[in-house]
C-alpha cells in the first residue's frame, strides 16, 4: 500500500487526498474495508470527450458496463462492512432508445453482492426543453444507495426535516393535522362500531398521549379510529398489523419522531452548470452529496469518489468535516478541485 494513503488513513489531516490515474488501478493500492462512504457520478456513456479518455467512450454500452464493474468490485473491496455506496448514474439513447444503463448497472451489482436500500430520483428540473420532437424531456436521474451488509451505519437524526408539532389551543392539545383531542374523544363516544369496553379503552389510551404530549415526551400523533378514519397501509389483518391492532381494539396510533421527519426518496435540487470550473462540466451538484455523508459517514470516517472530477464530493466532505480521497485521471481536474476546495492550501 502506498505510504502516503496509509498516513492518510491513519492521520488527522482533513485536507482531502486527491490520487491521479485510472481509479481501476488506483483503487488497489487502498487496503480492504477502509473507506466507510462512497459518493460518486461515473462518466455517462457516450455523452462527453474527456482529456484522458477512460469510462464513458467505449464503443458499445456493453464495455461501459463492465468497465464501470471493474471498479466497483474494487470498490466493495475497499468499503467498510458497515459502510454505504452512492452512485449517480445517467442513462443514453441507442438507436432511439433508451438503455436503461442505471438498473443495467444496478441489477449486476446486486448479482454479485450488493445491497440496494434505495433508488433516490434526482429531480434536476433542467432538462425539459427536448431537442427531440417524439419524446419527453429527461428530468431527473437516478441515485442509488447500496450497502454491503444487512448492518450498516446510518445516521438518521442528522437529516432529518423540522419536526411536527402539536400545539395547546384554549387548552386543548391539537395536532400538527389540526385534530383536536377533544375531537377524536367525540369520535369514539359518537362510534356505533366500537363496544363500550373498546370505548373505554381508547379514551384512556387517548389521556395516555395527551399527557405525553403535555410533558413533551411526544411531539405529535394521529389516532385512526375504526370507521372514523382512512387507514394507513392495508386494510388487511394478514399484510398490516395496524389493520390487526383495528380489528383487536378498535383503534391505533401513529407517533410522530420529535427530531423530525425522514427526507423522501424525491430529491429537488438543481444541477451545478456554473460553479467556478473552467472546463468540466458535469452538473453533479454539491447538495446531492450532503445527506449521504451526514448520514452514511462517521465524523471520523473516510469519504471516497474515484471519479472526483473537479472535487465536488470533496469539497462537501472537508466542509463536513470528514476525511476524504479523490481519484481522477485528470490532473487538470484535481487541480481545479485543489482550488474549489482550499485555495490557500492549493498555492
Amino acid at each position: 500500500m502506498d505510504n502516503s494513503i496509509s498516513t492518510y488513513l491513519e492521520g488527522q489531516e482533513l485536507y482531502p487526498l486527491f490520487l491521479q490515474g485510472d481509479s481501476a488501478f488506483v483503487l488497489q493500492s487502498l487496503p480492504n474495508n477502509s473507506i466507510d462512504c462512497i459518493v460518486t457520478s461515473p462518466p455517462y456513456w457516450g455523452k462527453r470527450q474527456y482529456e484522458n479518455g477512460g469510462i464513458g467512450l467505449e464503443e458499445t454500452y456493453y464495455e461501459y458496463i463492465e468497465n464501470l464493474m471493474e471498479v466497483i468490485r474494487q470498490l466493495y473491496r475497499v468499503l467498510k462492512n458497515g459502510g454505504s455506496f452512492w452512485l449517480n448514474i445517467g442513462d443514453s439513447y441507442k438507436d432511439k432508445q433508451l438503455l436503461g444503463l442505471p438498473w443495467r448497472i444496478a441489477f449486476k451489482m446486486m448479482d454479485e453482492g450488493w445491497i440496494l436500500r434505495n433508488d433516490i430520483i434526482w429531480y434536476k428540473h433542467k432538462g425539459g426543453m427536448c431537442p427531440s420532437k417524439d419524446r419527453f424531456g429527461n428530468v431527473f436521474e437516478d441515485f442509488f444507495f447500496f450497502v454491503k451488509n444487512e448492518e450498516y451505519f446510518f445516521d438518521s437524526d442528522s437529516i432529518r426535516s423540522s419536526p411536527r408539532s402539536t400545539k395547546i389551543v384554549n387548552g386543548a392539545v391539537v395536532s400538527a393535522t389540526g385534530v383536536s383531542g377533544i375531537r377524536y374523544k367525540r369520535q369514539i363516544e359518537m362510534s356505533t362500531d366500537l363496544s363500550e369496553d373498546e370505548k373505554k379503552n381508547a379514551i384512556d389510551a387517548l389521556n395516555e398521549v395527551l399527557n405525553k404530549i403535555r410533558e413533551g415526551i411526544i411531539s405529535d400523533f394521529r389516532m385512526v379510529i375504526k370507521n372514523q378514519q382512512r387507514t394507513t397501509h392495508s386494510d388487511s389483518t394478514k399484510v398490516s398489523g395496524r389493520a390487526k391492532e383495528l380489528r383487536d381494539k378498535g383503534f391505533y396510533f401513529l407517533f410522530y419522531n420529535a427530531k423530525g421527519t425522514m427526507p423522501s426518496n424525491v430529491w429537488d435540487i438543481l444541477p451545478e452548470d456554473t460553479q467556478n470550473r473552467d472546463s468540466h462540466f458535469a452538473p453533479y451538484p454539491e447538495e446531492l452529496c450532503i445527506m449521504p455523508i451526514k448520514a452514511s459517514c462517521p465524523e471520523n470516517g473516510v469519504v471516497l469518489d474515484p471519479f472526483s472530477g473537479t472535487g465536488t464530493t470533496m469539497k462537501v466532505a472537508y466542509e463536513l468535516g470528514r476525511k476524504s480521497i479523490g481519484i481522477d485521471m485528470s490532473a487538470e481536474y484535481i487541480k481545479q478541485a485543489k482550488k474549489r476546495i482550499e485555495p490557500r492550501l492549493s498555492l
